[in-house]
């Protein structure tokens, strides 16, 4: 079976995760994709100035003009290996909004082999491509971003670390969660846990998500 991109970096770091971890972060078998269903506690950020921005950014499907709580969202993971030969995995999540959905895309690649080998490309169009630094710290994954870059015309243009967004991920899973949806009738019995911050250099917090799911990998 195809490694996933967080085995041909982490390698057997992954072993120290969470079983249900390991699970998330192992290859999807060819055929099958992962689906994941929860409530993100809060989403977006609460400074307006910058939704403009935002606004341009979520017609790439990367972040949105918002800052709600208690937002349902789902996520599609499928492996594909990309135009350059790389394994990938594609990320769809769906935020419900009050005003309305909004989809988030990106794709994980493996671009070199160790811990600060992991690259995200953000959006449909992968304007953005984020490289990350992962570790594992008492069973979660934290991953952190070391470098932000900027596609413009054919080349990524790295910005410097002063100007650069930093992006922190922390993927855990908690035994007595529930990852259901706001009204489920599903019993406690454990959810993964997430959460994202983008923060910058002087301007503070840019964005934020947090919140639990459950998740499975099923045939198409």
């Amino acid at each position: 079976m195809t490694r996933s991109p967080y085995e041909l970096t982490v390698g057997s770091a992954l072993d120290d995760l969470h079983p249900a971890l390991r699970r998330y972060f192992a290859a999807i078998p060819e055929g099958s994709r992962g689906y994941g269903s929860g409530v993100f506690e809060l989403a977006g950020t609460p400074r307006r100035w910058l939704w403009p921005v935002l606004r341009l950014l979520a017609r790439e499907s990367i972040l949105f003009p918002a800052w709600e709580r208690s937002v349902p969202f789902t996520v599609v993971n499928a492996p594909l290996t990309d135009r350059d030969g790389r394994t990938a995995v594609v990320a769809v999540r769906r935020f419900h909004f009050s005003r309305g959905a909004g989809e988030m895309v990106d794709a994980i690649t493996a671009d070199s082999g160790g811990a600060d080998g992991l690259v995200d490309h953000l959006g449909r169009g992968r304007r953005f491509r984020v490289r990350l630094a992962a570790r594992v710290v008492r069973g979660e994954l934290h991953l952190v971003s070391t470098e932000f870059a900027v596609r413009l015309g054919r080349r990524h243009i790295v910005l410097p670390a002063a100007i650069s967004p930093r992006v922190l991920l922390t993927e855990r899973f908690d035994d007595h969660a529930d990852g259901g949806a706001p009204g489920s009738s599903e019993t406690a019995e454990g959810a993964q846990r997430v959460s994202v911050v983008v923060d910058a250099p002087v301007l503070g917090r840019l964005y934020e998500y947090t919140g639990s799911f459950r998740y499975e990998v099923r045939p198409e």
